[in-house]
């Protein structure tokens, strides 16, 4: 480490490549604290966690016993062992005893995105921050991180159809049917806030646009590509730049070029009267969702596929859990089948990155983490925790504290802590080791260091 420091003050090592470098070999170096502990005022097992997306200092839990609480997870209650163990206890807890609580075990609870002062629970009492009333236990809800335009919570329940509550009407304002069996868990994009991604018990992975009617696509694990996509923005052509566009990233050329003149625009031949489309608007629709023209049919999909794409699996059994990585591209899956996959998201096809066997639960859903980069990806595998390269498939490390079945993991990209909470009803918090080595050898994670150059 001090030979990376003194690299970099003396400019060998660029700022990316540096601070890499360091979260690399933070996290090769996670382990269970021994100075840090959360105290678990909840008497059953821990089914959500989150830190807050604004000052990613106040972790939620949400557990079976139907209670929520909420810890600073930056300033300690309280010190044990003549100063050396910081305890952080609940800032608060509701439960079944408050007014407004629910009734039975709550599965999902999370943050508005941009406010501390306000979070969502879902529950098996079959209501959504008890306003919502559902047709079935609540599995999941999920907010968009980027939502400028709406406050739509997404709710993932026991019936086939996604609802979107809004929170500004206090009513269900839309409802997304195309799964034929309940919906386990339910992710917003996190490159647009229209979209959605569905996995359901049916073993499908749905995007949705919430502007229109139908999913848009569905995965189909035996469509693939070998490795992952180059980066964008490398090359660029004079005179032009990429856009990106929408959800899906997708690359299209504008021309930025401003040397025509007024002769050169009076010279050009005036352009036919566009067609009117089938929308009615006279503006060409994009091309996701269709099919290639064939002669001059071109032939629209229901609502955006044919019925073979539309009953294509992602899994052979329930899709268990789903994570968009930070910056859009990419999905990774993790189903009854014990099976976790990584799904390009602009081609939807299965990246084949083979991932060692694991065993995951198969009776509720699981919340899998991921760092920034991303590099990593966190998978509760019963009473253990694995962390995987996300490129290669190769378990990283493998984090083991908990008696019984981890349910939920939680990233902090902050602090570089790890939290985990089970059945056992713990929170385990796992931290960066304070002693610095003469070395950083990260292992798999070490060639991240170049990817934010």
């Amino acid at each position: 480490m001090w030979k990376d420091i003194g690299g970099r003050e003396a400019g060998q090592i660029r700022p990316n490549s540096f601070a890499n470098r360091v979260k690399s070999h933070r996290l090769s170096t996670l382990q269970l604290s021994n100075y840090k502990d959360i105290v678990s005022p909840h008497k059953g097992s821990i089914n959500s966690l989150q830190v807050d997306l604004t000052e990613e200092r106040y972790l939620l839990s949400g557990a079976s016993d139907s209670s929520v609480a909420v810890y600073d997870v930056q300033r300690a209650t309280d010190y044990e062992g003549g100063g050396h163990i910081a305890k952080h206890r609940s800032v608060f807890v509701v439960d079944k005893q408050h007014e407004h609580g629910h009734k039975y075990a709550i599965s999902s609870a999370i943050w508005y995105p941009v406010d501390t002062g306000l979070f969502v629970t879902g529950s098996y009492d079959h209501y959504v921050v008890m306003n919502f009333k559902m047709p079935g236990k609540v599995y999941r809800t999920a907010m968009s991180p980027l939502a400028a335009s709406h406050m739509l919570i997404a709710a993932g329940t026991e019936d086939v159809q996604v609802r979107l509550c809004d929170i500004a009407s206090g009513a269900i304002s839309q409802t997304l049917s195309g799964h034929r069996d309940g919906i386990m868990t339910v992710e917003w994009s996190t490159s647009s806030e229209w979209i959605l991604v569905t996995g359901g018990c049916d073993g499908a992975i749905r995007f949705w646009d919430i502007r229109r009617a139908g999913c848009f696509r569905v995965l189909d694990q035996s469509q693939s590509q070998l490795g992952r996509r180059p980066p964008l923005l490398k090359r660029k052509r004079p005179g032009y730049k990429f856009v990106r566009n929408g959800p899906l990233v997708a690359s299209m050329m504008v021309s930025i070029s401003k040397s025509l003149s007024a002769g050169q625009n009076s010279s050009v031949k005036p352009r036919a009267p566009q067609k009117r489309s089938a929308n009615g608007n006279g503006v060409r629709q994009s091309s996701v969702g269709r099919i290639p023209a064939k002669g001059s049919v071109r032939q629209r999909l229901h609502p955006g596929m044919l019925s073979s794409q539309d009953r294509a699996t992602a899994h052979y059994g329930a899709v268990t859990g789903l994570k968009v990585t930070e910056d859009g591209m990419y999905l990774l899956s993790a189903g009854s089948d014990s099976r976790i996959r990584l799904w390009d998201v602009e081609s939807g096809r299965n990246t084949l990155v083979n991932f060692e066997t694991v065993r995951l639960q198969t009776s509720k859903p699981i919340q899998l983490a991921t760092t920034q980069d991303p590099a990593v990806v966190f998978v509760p595998c019963m009473t253990a925790v694995k962390a995987f390269d996300i490129w290669s498939g190769k378990t990283c490390l493998t984090f083991r504290g908990h008696y019984e079945h981890v349910n939920c993991c939680c990233f902090s990209s902050q602090d570089q802590e790890l939290y985990t909470g089970g059945n056992d009803r713990q929170i385990l918090v796992w931290c960066p080791s304070r002693l610095i080595s003469d070395g950083v050898d990260a292992g798999p994670m070490q060639d991240q260091d170049n990817w934010s150059d």
